[in-house]
């Protein structure tokens, strides 16, 4: 039950954010971005052609201090090379649960801004912000419920009962992807339309990189975590027994 997992390779480190580069270009190429220009009061939308160390300089921040935060929102995908179930859990936890807290809020709050800026746009996504609010909701449920119940019971190296919360949490990531699908559904797959402002491209980019931390979420914990602890299916017919019954007797 506590077997270690196989080797993963680590992912490269994230590449330097460049102080030259255009705030606007960041922005959306960075999903996270937005969330500290918009605390910083760096204008990325309609100011976005501005290089990032001119706009901090203009605004009295300390360059370094900003990079390196910009940078942490470069995460690894990768899981530990080599691990327990509970040293799985743990990495899940950070790179996948906080993370998707930090993510949704401000998709939302960019949403509802392209939404509301652009509501005479043929492409204008109408709904979207509606959509991610209630994956937010589903999202922060599940996660509670993982938190709360199934990610303890694990960590103590399983329980007979641990099949239940599994399956009702398999089923939930079911619901998760059909949700993501709506999402592509609204975005056109995530592509803005030509002319889109900063603010709608790194809408679409943030809901990009949300779609591929859910998918690689869901992926260890249904394929690597879960099976784990999951009893293996009865083996009848090495015991002679058919589809009607017990025929050894």
């Amino acid at each position: 039950m506590n077997a270690r997992l196989p080797a993963v390779a680590h992912t490269a480190a994230p590449a330097a954010i460049d102080p030259a580069q255009q705030i606007g270009q960041i922005a959306v190429q960075l999903p996270g971005a937005t969330a500290v220009f918009r605390r910083l009061k760096l204008d990325f939308c309609c100011g976005g052609q501005v290089a990032l160390r001119d706009a901090a300089a203009a605004k009295g921040l300390d360059l370094q201090a900003l990079l390196g935060e910009l940078s942490a929102l470069r995460r690894p995908t990768a899981p530990p090379d080599a691990g327990t179930p509970s040293e799985l859990i743990d990495h899940i936890l950070a790179r996948y649960h906080e993370v998707h807290r930090a993510q949704l809020p401000e998709l939302i709050r960019m949403a509802r801004r392209v939404e509301a800026v652009h509501r005479d746009h043929p492409a204008v996504p109408a709904g979207l912000a509606d959509a991610l609010e209630t994956m937010h909701e589903e999202l922060l449920s599940h996660m509670r419920k993982e938190e709360m119940v199934l990610f303890p019971m694990l960590k103590t190296g399983g329980h007979p009962m641990a099949s239940h919360p599994i399956g009702v949490m398999r089923t939930e990531h079911t619901d998760h992807g059909e949700a993501l699908d709506r999402l592509m559904a609204l975005t056109n797959d995530t592509t803005p339309p030509e002319g889109a402002c900063n603010t709608w491209r790194a809408l679409y980019a943030g809901i990009r990189q949300l779609a591929d931390d859910l998918v690689d979420h869901i992926h260890l914990e249904n394929n690597v975590l879960f099976p784990q602890f999951e009893a293996a299916p009865a083996a009848t017919a090495a015991q002679g027994c058919g589809p009607t019954g017990c025929a050894c007797g």
